[in-house]
């Protein structure tokens, strides 16, 4: 049963638990409150309580359903395997887990095909431990065993794990260095985005420039936190859209397979062995070749959409 302590005083209680557990939804969370499958201080939790500082949280969530996503053989390159992880490099293109609109043919089909995942509350996502978009490539750390899921979703929470990203940006940025700290939410003009909103979701995003090109910029993305489009809504936010995006960005870019965004870097410690895990994957051809022209002084950037 999952317990947490606050240490400082917080807010309402499902936003906390959702930051603290990044297995867990806000939706879950606060359908466990009204389910009373939360207790503070050993009382059931309204949904609109507000955590203090040494409150003693409980959550019995309910036990998983038979998982009903099916194994599939598709290919899946995996970077490393043990019995506790898997480490994926995640192509272009490919959906990280069932959801509506993609019921099958995604990388947890493939690696249920492979392997066994570590199952969580969420039948459609065993082993997932953070998520990568469908159009970023690159590297994915994937739970196979119980205690490698909560002790690699406690280092996303603790922020002590390495995610680096390399992304073609549009537009010349002067700064060899910078951060983005801004607060993200749904757009509440288009609930399919992600937006910059006063009272969202912390969300701290780290680059430094790798190399300039006129009208665009190749930077290294590090992530403090990691919600959803975050990168791309950040880039986007201070006049430096990701080159590709087809939600974020200008309708004139770099034409490709979607956003020119990569997950280069990926680090954390093994929940058994305690080592220090380091891996690095090459971006995928295109965005090789669009570096090689843009180097060229080639600029292939026409309207996409």
């Amino acid at each position: 049963m999952p317990e947490l302590t606050i240490t400082t005083q917080s807010g309402r209680i499902d936003k906390v638990l959702a930051d603290a557990f990044t297995e867990f939804t806000r939706s879950q969370v606060h359908q466990w409150l009204q389910d009373q499958r939360i207790t503070v201080n050993g009382k059931a939790a309204r949904p609109s309580y507000k955590v203090h500082a040494g409150d003693t949280i409980k959550i019995d969530p309910p036990a998983p359903t038979v998982l009903d996503a099916v194994p599939q053989d598709i290919p899946v390159d995996i970077v490393y395997e043990d019995d506790d992880v898997i480490v994926v490099n995640k192509p272009q293109g490919m959906v990280v887990h069932p959801a509506p609109g993609h019921p099958d043919g995604t990388l947890v089909n493939g690696l249920l095909y492979h392997t066994h995942l570590a199952a969580i509350n969420d039948v459609i996502r065993p082993g997932i431990v953070h998520r990568i978009d469908r159009d970023t490539s690159g590297l994915l750390m994937v739970a196979k065993s119980q205690k490698a899921m909560v002790s690699l979703s406690a280092q996303l929470h603790a922020k002590t794990n390495r995610r680096e990203y390399l992304a073609i940006v549009h537009g010349n940025i002067p700064e060899d260095k910078g951060t983005v700290d801004a607060p993200l939410a749904r757009d509440p003009k288009d609930r399919k985005k992600i937006a910059v909103q006063a009272g969202g979701r912390h969300a701290v995003t780290h680059f430094t420039v790798e190399e300039r090109f006129g009208n665009y910029t190749l930077v290294r993305c590090i992530l403090e936190t990691g919600r959803t489009h975050q990168i791309r809504v950040h880039m986007a936010y201070i006049g430096h859209p990701v080159a590709g995006d087809p939600v974020y960005g200008p309708k004139r870019t770099l034409p490709g397979h979607g956003q020119f965004l990569h997950a280069a870097v990926l680090g954390f410690i093994h929940p058994t062995t305690g080592k220090e895990m380091l891996f690095t994957a090459d971006v995928p051809p295109i965005f090789a070749q669009t570096l090689n022209d843009l180097r060229a002084g080639i600029d292939k950037s026409k309207r996409i959409r």
